[in-house]
């Protein structure tokens, strides 16, 4: 199966005594506050904790728990820590600075290598800044550790950081000058009830039936399983398991004939390559060889993301595959163990077999992505991208997609378990705050997430019990084809819901408006969004900032006969459009209800509006769609939110 795998940069540690992963090398601790470090040891021995000319101790509880918490640091390093007592744990360059939580789906999950900025990042890259990526995991009970390891900001390792994170963490620490770390757990595809405790789902009357109904099909699931996995291997039958004929025939070896494969260069699309959407299964060859700094190590076969499954070969050995089972397979990029001695002198030949269930198929990542590496990424590669060859093995009827797993115990939709599972281990870690990209994976339900959204936020603060946990979040950006006429839409609902959690202290958001992308949910310009996130904390939590740091936002809305004022704040002082022209975007409604584009014109704080086929208007719209087109900006070149003044019932009242 896909796994992300990261180099662990570990504790040393000897005896009993035994440290949570996020206690390793490269860490980062929080300033200025009193530090819990906590792990495990047999009951009743005492434990010592020395860091920077500081000693804590504690005694073990009788399950073998313990904790200290240090005096309050302020920045700086590095430093070592040393556990003593029930054995011994050292943990090398230790940095005293912000820390700051990351989460949500795959937009906050998308990698710096894949971002617009990639190039400039990697020459601009300070070791104060790390990330502790931890790694996918849902579980029905909250769990104590995390896989994962504190990676330091270097041109050869940003790649594998969170995009927004790192933009975000960068410029924090470019600002305040101090260590930055972030805590990173984000899966793609994923709801915010996936993200929230399930006793923080329990006590919110808006979000209980979300835990009340999962509750309720446990007892079906083994059932539903065993019928969804019939549903499967029905599915798989012709296509993935028996159809794998390629291996039969030798394609995955060194020494298959070649002479009728097909040359083509990688990355690209089965489509593309195909002059057509094609189903099926097809294979990839190519030859490579180890330079000597990589022979005899354990090495990382990395292949970008797959669409939408794969089977992949180093010398005629499968060192490994994603299926089904695989959430969000084909954004998902491939990263898989070569063990050590696999590759040999020489030429040596990779395969992938990609199968194909529905879309473009074959390789969607970059070419910067394909190669062959280190496995703690340092030191030579060899880059995979370019001349491969080609050779269909079964071309498939169009059938539709493989049928959807049940949601259950360990489905990355199973209502808190993804806090359970990634979160619940280190709410136990000072952080000064949060920041947040999720939403698409309920715009389907985005009146629910009214309630929801605002849940989450308050469960994580009664979970870390910090007072304050600042919260910052991204509001959706632009998507999907732009329509001609004013409708309905669930996105512009869910930008609603989010933006309605404003109502909660110590919170933030960074509208994004003007940033996505028509035809891609995973637009590239991940800067800008870590940049509006980073003003916007620097502003108002750090008051390191003296610009405007937050987009207008509609406060004040005026029926005056046939005009329309709507005033924004947040301004810097007036309001203008982007492209110089006059303001777009704005529709009215009258008793009727139906929209109609409005004309606008601006009068500093203040939007004027009128149409004339709405000679009375009871209701106003700006940027309400899921690809607005919008002009509407701050003075400072921030765009202005998009908003409503009817509470008109929606596309998703009634979702659940």
């Amino acid at each position: 199966m896909t796994t992300l795998i990261l180099a662990l940069a570990l504790a040393r540690q000897t005896g009993p005594l035994k440290l949570p992963t996020f206690f390793s090398d490269h860490m980062v601790l929080q300033r200025e506050v009193s530090d819990p470090i906590f792990g495990n040891a047999s009951p009743g021995s005492y434990i010592e904790v020395d860091v920077a000319g500081q000693s804590a101790t504690a005694q073990t509880d009788p399950q073998g728990h313990w904790m200290v918490k240090l005096r309050p640091m302020k920045a700086g390093g590095p430093y070592q820590m040393s556990v003593t007592g029930d054995g011994s744990a050292t943990i090398r360059d230790v940095m005293v600075g912000e820390v700051w939580l990351a989460s949500g789906q795959s937009n906050m999950e998308f990698r710096e290598e894949n971002a617009n900025d990639f190039s400039q990042a990697k020459q601009e890259t300070d070791p104060s800044v790390r990330m502790f990526t931890i790694s996918h995991k849902s579980t029905e009970e909250p769990q104590s550790d995390v896989t994962g390891s504190w990676q330091v900001a270097s041109p050869f390792g940003i790649g594998y950081f969170s995009a927004v994170a790192y933009s975000f963490a960068a410029e924090v620490q470019k600002q305040l000058h101090v260590p930055v770390g972030i805590l990173h757990a984000s899966w793609g595809g994923t709801p915010a009830e996936s993200w929230v405790s399930r006793e923080g789902l329990e006590n919110d009357e808006g979000s209980r039936s979300i835990i009340d109904n999962y509750l309720d099909s446990l007892p079906r699931y083994p059932e539903v399983r065993a019928q969804y996995e019939k549903s499967l291997a029905d599915w798989n039958a012709d296509r993935v398991d028996k159809m794998n004929v390629g291996v039969s025939k030798g394609w995955a070896s060194e020494a298959t004939d070649i002479s009728d494969w097909k040359p083509v260069a990688l990355p690209s699309t089965i489509a593309l390559l195909q002059g057509h959407q094609t189903n099926g299964a097809f294979w990839f060859r190519r030859t490579f060889e180890v330079p000597d700094s990589m022979n005899g190590k354990t090495l990382l076969l990395e292949l970008g993301p797959i669409d939408n499954y794969d089977r992949a070969y180093i010398n005629g050995t499968q060192v490994g595959f994603s299926d089904s089972e695989v959430p969000n397979a084909w954004v998902t990029p491939r990263s898989y163990t070569v063990p050590a001695g696999l590759p040999h002198a020489g030429l040596n030949t990779v395969a992938v077999r990609v199968f194909s269930t529905a879309g473009l198929g074959g390789f969607t990542g970059v070419a910067s992505q394909m190669k062959l590496c280190q496995f703690d990424h340092r030191g030579d590669s060899v880059p995979l991208d370019g001349a491969w060859l080609f050779k269909p093995e079964r071309i498939a009827q169009p059938e539709g997609p493989a049928p959807s797993a049940p949601i259950g115990p360990g489905h990355a939709w199973a209502p808190g378990g993804l806090f359970n599972g990634m979160l619940a281990p280190v709410t136990s870690y000072a952080v000064r705050g949060a920041i947040w990209y999720q939403g698409e994976s309920n715009a389907a339900r985005a009146y629910q997430y009214r309630s929801l959204f605002p849940a989450l936020i308050r469960d994580w603060r009664t979970k870390w019990g910090s007072n304050p946990f600042p919260f910052y979040f991204v509001q959706l950006p632009n998507f999907h084809p732009r329509l001609s006429d004013p409708d309905e839409s669930a996105w512009a609902e869910l930008r609603e819901a989010q933006a309605r959690a404003l109502t909660l202290p110590d919170t933030g958001m960074a509208v994004t408006i003007d940033v996505g992308d028509p035809d891609d949910i995973h637009p590239k310009n991940k800067r800008e969004v870590g940049h509006r996130l980073a003003i916007n904390v620097l502003k108002n939590v750090y008051h390191a900032y003296a610009g405007v740091a937050t987009s207008p936002i509609a406060k004040t809305t005026l029926f005056r006969g046939a005009d329309v004022w709507v005033r924004f704040d947040s301004t810097g002082g007036s309001l203008k459009t982007s492209d110089g022209q006059a303001p777009v975007g704005f529709a009215l409604a009258g008793a009727d209800r139906k929209f109609h584009w409005a004309d606008a014109r601006l009068r500093g704080d203040w939007v004027i509006l009128s149409c004339k086929d709405v000679p009375a208007p009871v209701a106003v719209r700006y940027g309400w769609a899921d690809n607005p087109l919008v002009n509407l900006v701050g003075a400072t070149g921030l765009p202005a939110a998009p908003y409503r003044s009817d509470e008109w019932a929606g596309l998703t009242l009634n979702s659940k």
